[in-house]
């Protein structure tokens, strides 16, 4: 055979390599929703997966229980906790973006004028002209003005007044898929077999088991350490003298961040104290409310050395099996490409990642090396 003839039908078969991927990508964007939803249902199908199985193995006389009632018991329970949820924290914290719409700038900038001018006086001692244009006050205010704005906070329930529709659609639409994921743990792994060629059934097979048992530790690990922070910190919170909604707000707050490795329990301890600052407005800034700041940075360092100690070893050496470097960069590149949207996502796709990689390039060194802990 014409070696030119070779090269050519190589190159062709690049081509619509290619090519087809591109319609792929095509298609796969124009059905993000439907993605979208069968994700979050192969999701919540892992986190209730110990129910059905426990369910299971329930018998009575060799009776066992329907795989579609302990599938059902499933739903049940997640979306007792949804409810819960919803029931419990959404009205106290509609309560404070209330409280928060109505505060006064002025009169926080107010209470905190003296240690914000010495603040400007070290600045113009060290030669900074970052507030040549403004006093560090006024910029304050204006800064502290645009975030507690009461149009923002009506524009955010505005948004989710209008999304609410939506919002049933897709609680149908996931409820739905995830009860079949439930009754049916191979439902979701032979859709995806359907669009692979039959020699690469097997492997594909074992990978799906690698990233199942991966994620379902990974996030039923993650919903345990929410739980755990939000109570250590609302627990902390009180004991220092935090009204109980300010406390449970600060908690939740700090639960959800924390998600998001090294950046997420700063992101939430500064909420946590700027909450802090807004709701105690009236206590005198040395004597009361520094105090009260300190204590509440201790509450946070406490909880976070807890953390760092119990919880991420137990999560991540069970799941992610990474170096902390990794982690970290991975975060930073979902950070770069969506937000902290991106980096909520980044470590269990990271996951996905790495075990698709090592069971079809693991000849590659830098592979063997990333994946040699999974």
């Amino acid at each position: 055979m014409d070696p030119r003839y070779e090269i050519k039908s190589e190159t062709g078969k690049y081509i619509l390599l290619v090519l087809g991927a591109a319609v792929l990508l095509f298609i796969l964007w124009h059905l993000r929703a439907i993605i979208f939803f069968l994700l979050v249902s192969f999701v919540l199908s892992l986190i209730g997966r110990p129910v059905v199985d426990l369910l299971d193995r329930v018998k009575y006389r060799e009776i066992s229980i329907p795989r579609a009632i302990s599938a059902f018991a499933g739903i049940l329970i997640l979306w007792g906790f949804v409810l819960l949820f919803f029931r419990f924290f959404i009205p106290i914290i509609a309560s404070q973006a209330r409280e928060l719409a109505f505060i006064n700038a002025d009169a926080v900038i107010g209470n905190l004028e003296e240690p914000i001018l010495q603040l400007e006086t070290f600045m113009l001692r060290l030669g900074l002209d970052a507030f040549r244009d403004t006093s560090i006050p006024d910029f304050f205010a204006q800064k502290l003005n645009s975030i507690l704005n009461i149009d923002f906070f009506a524009n955010i329930f505005g948004s989710v007044a209008t999304l609410l529709g939506n919002v049933v659609i897709a609680a149908f639409a996931i409820t739905f898929m995830t009860f079949f994921f439930l009754k049916d743990d191979r439902l979701f792994l032979e859709g995806i077999l359907i669009f692979v060629p039959t020699r690469h059934e097997q492997a594909v097979r074992h990978v799906m088991s690698s990233i199942k048992y991966l994620l379902m530790r990974y996030f039923i690990g993650i919903l345990l350490q929410i739980t755990c922070i939000i109570i250590l910190i609302t627990s902390g919170m009180l004991l220092i003298g935090i009204q109980f909604n300010n406390a449970l707000v600060i908690g939740l707050s700090v639960g959800v961040f924390n998600i998001i490795p090294y950046i997420g329990p700063v992101i939430g301890a500064v909420i946590g104290l700027f909450i802090g600052v807004v709701s105690n407005i009236e206590l005198s800034f040395y004597n009361e409310m520094l105090p009260l700041l300190t204590y509440m940075l201790f509450v946070f360092i406490v909880v976070q050395v807890i953390d760092n100690i119990l919880f991420q070893p137990l999560i991540y050496a069970s799941s992610v099996h990474a170096h902390p470097l990794e982690i970290f960069i991975v975060l930073m590149i979902g950070g770069s490409i969506a937000g902290i949207i991106g980096m909520f996502l980044a470590i269990p796709t990271y996951t996905v990642l790495r075990v698709i990689a090592k069971e079809f390039f693991n000849n590659f060194k830098l592979v063997k090396r990333l994946t040699e802990k999974i």
